[in-house]
């Protein structure tokens, strides 16, 4: 059986094109508001969230029915429509070097969306390969509960002291030794994380 290759995307100031104005679509589009991306929805009705967006200019609407033209300089594109008709036009349209995904076809898209933990610069993501969405989101209340919102802070305070000890330390030995401590229960638990470091830096270092 072949296997999905999971990746990570930059989609900061690229086109990203969702077809539909539904729950599917909208889904999609709150998905995508943080990556920076340009989004551009087609459809001749959305719902209240997407409609407020687009007021607001966070993203483009266009208020009326799919047309090929509209995925001229997508990097990713959303087929989230219920009609199949519209969906197989979307694929139809879409350039060698576009990928799409469908919504509940996944054997049709190019790529799809998994569920998904975030909690600041940790991404968690789940996915069964469309065996069972279902799964995959009890896997992810899981994840969540594991994996609260103590660790966004977390995460901030692990990336400035790593981007220091990279920069300060030269040893080998040693930088491992620090990155090594500070991925703990008690860093992560801790209410004076820089202190903590502070007394563990000038002791190794």
């Amino acid at each position: 059986m072949k296997t999905n290759y999971p990746v990570m995307l930059k989609l900061e100031g690229k086109k990203v094109v969702v077809v539909g104005g539904g729950k599917v679509a909208e889904r999609k589009v709150l998905g995508l508001l943080d990556t920076g991306a340009e989004i551009t929805v087609i459809s001749p009705e959305v719902t209240k969230a997407v409609q407020k967006l687009a007021d607001d200019g966070v993203l483009l609407w266009k208020c009326r029915g799919f047309s090929a033209d509209d995925l001229s300089g997508a990097a990713l594109v959303f087929a989230a429509t219920n009609d199949t008709e519209i969906n197989q036009r979307v694929i139809t349209a879409a350039g060698p070097h576009q990928l799409v995904t469908i919504a509940d076809d996944p054997e049709a898209s190019d790529f799809h969306v998994p569920a998904t933990v975030q909690r600041g610069r940790l991404n968690i993501a789940v996915s069964t390969g469309g065996a069972s969405p279902i799964l995959a989101s009890r896997i992810r209340s899981e994840l969540e509960k594991q994996f609260d919102e103590s660790y966004e802070e977390y995460l901030e305070f692990l990336y400035t002291v790593r981007q220091r000890i990279l920069h300060e330390v030269t040893d080998p030995f040693l930088k491992r030794k620090l990155l090594t401590a500070i991925v703990s229960q008690e860093f992560l638990k801790s209410d004076n994380r820089e202190e903590d470091f502070r007394k563990i830096y000038n002791e190794t270092v």
